[in-house]
């Protein structure tokens, strides 16, 4: 399993929602990974999901197909989701826990894997792959929410020497997939006032804790526009094929 802490972590937030915080969205960047997803997914698909949490994104984004499998490693998380897949109706779904680093699923079996926001094993994901099936990957890492963590002076990844995304680009080359692409994913989040976005800072892991000086308020001051709190998501997408 992972880290103990991580563990207990996703535990706590099994029925955390983003709805929850009045946020919006804005892409700069042209790259959909359910796009993608649906323009490679066919009926007779058999397609795997990890860290699936709560299963919202799965129910909500991937197309029907004969089979999805979602994981997740937190029993709290996985339980919500199939709360979540009782209510909506959706057949050829199941939820299961499983550690991403410690895979128990067969060899040769799906066409399409999408890890989103998680850790993965590019070696074991490459074996559960039928040939010429699909690896899909957006993440984060040491350059998400970067103005924010240098002005707090702290947060996720903020002292990797290397880049989650670099490591997800070489391990899964390394793995032996063949057209592989590394996409930089640029947003702009927008919440409601300052306390919607440090409520919001509170529940997930972009920083380990709040700040305990007044650097946070001059980041919310820095980039507060008409009233709504600004955030600089920077993401990565991966694309590869078995």
């Amino acid at each position: 399993m992972l880290h103990d802490k991580d563990f207990e972590y996703y535990e706590k937030l099994a029925h955390w929602s983003f709805d929850e915080y009045d946020c919006y969205s804005e892409s700069l960047t042209d790259w959909d990974l359910y796009e993608i997803l649906k323009s490679v997914v066919t009926p007779d698909s058999h397609v795997l999901d990890l860290g699936t949490g709560g299963g919202e994104k799965l129910l909500a984004n991937f197309p029907d197909c004969a089979e999805i499998v979602g994981t997740d490693y937190s029993p709290n998380m996985v339980a919500t989701a199939l709360e979540n897949l009782a209510k909506s109706g959706r057949k050829n779904i199941t939820f299961k826990v499983m550690d991403n680093l410690h895979m128990d699923v067969p060899d040769n079996h799906f066409d399409v894997v999408v890890a989103r926001h998680t850790c993965i094993d590019a070696e074991q994901i490459f074996r559960c792959l039928k040939p010429g099936g699909y690896l899909l990957i957006r993440g984060v890492d040491k350059y998400d929410c970067w103005d924010l963590k240098k002005t707090v002076g702290y947060g996720q990844g903020f002292d990797d020497p290397v880049p989650i995304s670099i490591v997800d680009y070489e391990n899964v080359l390394a793995a032996g997939f063949r057209d592989v692409e590394l996409v930089p994913l640029h947003e702009r989040e927008f919440f409601k006032d300052a306390e919607t976005f440090k409520a919001f800072l509170g529940v997930v892991p972009i920083l380990d804790h709040m700040p305990e000086d007044d650097s946070l308020d001059k980041y919310i001051a820095k980039n507060t526009y008409s009233g709504r709190v600004r955030l600089l998501r920077n993401c990565y997408g991966i694309t590869a094929r078995k």
